[in-house]
């Protein structure tokens, strides 16, 4: 009885310890500085004439997670900042948690975050689930306050691009078909900026791409298996990078930060730079 009992302590010793160091490992992960992805989108309604734009896609800051403090956003709009994009679009989900008082309380913050970026093309949000399930009036000001512009279920135009920016799905704020009369007033080439890349299966305004956040790309990936919760729940997809949902062409990015858990395993963070220009530009391609 007592060589059982002793194997058990041990074997009970050990799993714990694993579990720590696993645990210990995706919390530093997920504080990473981000991996840049590259990518390149033809467009074929892109103006004749007009010069192809860099753009930089940004999502999930998630402020107020312990994996997303003040300095490590600063970190992460420097190494924004240094791709020298012509436009930037951020992706929803600012804030952390569910409650209004966590989003009055990193407002501050994250509005001196928000006001050091900066493009020619101008920075351009749409909000997300955690925006909404905190106070999504007060992110709005937030970011209007540091000349973001945020798009709810409207369009707005940027050099050679129409910008749809599509309100939150999961929150069920979002309204497909008034962005899409909005983008047909205006002339250039068309783009969708969502929160939730679910939003391509129910837009059927031409053949767009859609730029979308929100999956985290899984947040925690197990080997071979796949992301943790799709195993739990094969219900639960997380697209990520570079796909097509029906005639839209989509880029979703994994975003910086992180929700529910403090840790990333297998999805490390990152934000993409995309090259969008005329049909006769290279084709779609990631690293």
């Amino acid at each position: 009885m007592r060589t059982f009992l002793r194997f058990l302590f041990r074997s009970t010793a050990w799993v714990a310890l694993a579990a720590l160091l696993v645990c210990l490992y995706g919390f530093f992960e997920a504080r990473r500085d981000p991996v840049i992805k590259q990518g390149r989108m033809e467009l074929a309604d892109w103006p004749k004439g007009a010069p192809p734009i860099r753009m930089l896609l940004l999502s999930d800051i998630h402020l107020g997670n312990a994996t997303m403090g003040t300095a490590r956003l600063d970190r992460i709009v420097d190494q924004a900042m240094a791709q020298k994009p012509d436009l930037i679009l951020l992706a929803g989900d600012f804030i952390s948690g569910y409650d209004a008082q966590t989003a009055r309380a990193v407002s501050p913050d994250l509005t001196a975050a928000m006001a050091r970026l900066h493009a020619p093309l101008g920075v351009i949000a749409v909000l997300g689930n955690h925006d909404y399930w905190t106070d999504a009036a007060t992110v709005r000001r937030t970011l209007s306050a540091a000349k973001v512009d945020v798009l709810v279920n409207e369009a707005i135009q940027r050099g050679p691009l129409v910008i749809g920016g599509v309100n939150d799905k999961i929150a069920k704020h979002d309204d497909v078909p008034k962005t899409e009369a909005a983008m047909r007033k205006l002339k250039g080439a068309n783009i969708i900026l969502a929160h939730s890349p679910d939003i391509a299966r129910i837009s059927r305004f031409g053949s767009q791409p859609v730029f979308a956040g929100h999956t985290h790309c899984g947040q925690i990936v197990v080997p071979w298996f796949g992301p943790l919760r799709t195993m739990i729940d094969h219900r639960e997809q997380f697209p990520c990078g570079i796909s097509h949902q029906g005639h839209h062409a989509m880029i979703v990015t994994g975003g910086v930060g992180t929700s529910i858990l403090p840790m990333r395993i297998g999805a490390p963070p990152e934000m993409w730079v995309v090259t969008l220009g005329p049909r006769d530009a290279n084709p779609a391609s990631k690293q």
